[in-house]
């Protein structure tokens, strides 16, 4: 009994092994079967698939060459005169009239009468204004007066337009010199004139006078 469990043991072994060797047999056999269909399968699209390079565009022909045209040459169309009997020319006579108008004549004007004449003023001299324009014992220089000097002093002087005397000057001493000085500074000072006058204007006037120095009371 033993035997017989031992015989199918092993027989059931050998079962199980052929059948494990099958299957690995297959399982290669797939495996390797598969691997090589999907290489085929990327290499089949692979080699059908061929890229053609575009090939150049053909070279374009060169131009025709430019064709030479012949222009004849010019000739001129023939004159032709026509000739047409014109009409004699027309004389055409006009009379003018100018009629002569005397040019005009102008007078000249009549020229303006002078101006009246301006009445004639007689001139007229410097006149004293006042009673200042004397000189007296009052007027005596201090030194003058104690050295008892006297004697006449001519001077010539200048009446301005408004009556004053602009400038002064001895033409004869008196032999003093104090006196003489005294003289042309109490005329500037103090003597004053209506002016001369020329046609109704003031003018200038020059004098010439005597100043005597002279001590009346004297003892």
């Amino acid at each position: 009994m033993a035997y017989a469990d031992q015989g199918m043991s092993k027989n059931r072994m050998m079962a199980f092994g052929a059948v494990a060797l099958l299957h690995v047999f297959l399982g290669y056999a797939f495996i390797t079967g598969l691997a090589l269909k999907a290489v085929k399968a990327i290499v089949q699209p692979l080699e059908t698939v061929n890229v053609k390079e575009e090939a150049p565009p053909p070279d374009e022909p060169p131009p025709p060459p430019p064709v030479e045209l012949e222009i004849p040459p010019f000739v001129p169309p023939p004159e032709v005169t026509i000739q047409s009997d014109s009409p004699p020319p027309v004389t055409i006579q006009t009379q003018s009239t100018v009629q002569q108008v005397a040019p005009p004549v102008f007078a000249p004007p009549a020229p303006p009468a002078p101006p009246a004449p301006a009445p004639t003023v007689a001139p007229t001299r410097a006149t004293d204004r006042g009673r200042g324009n004397t000189i007296g014992e009052d007027d005596y220089p201090d030194a003058s007066l104690r050295a008892g000097e006297e004697g006449v002093t001519r001077v010539r002087f200048v009446v301005g337009t408004d009556g004053k005397v602009g400038s002064c000057e001895v033409v004869a001493s008196s032999g003093s010199a104090r006196l003489d000085d005294a003289t042309c500074k109490i005329i500037i000072r103090r003597f004053r004139y209506n002016p001369a006058t020329s046609n109704g204007a003031p003018v200038t006037e020059t004098k010439t006078v005597p100043i005597r120095w002279q001590i009346r009371d004297r003892r």
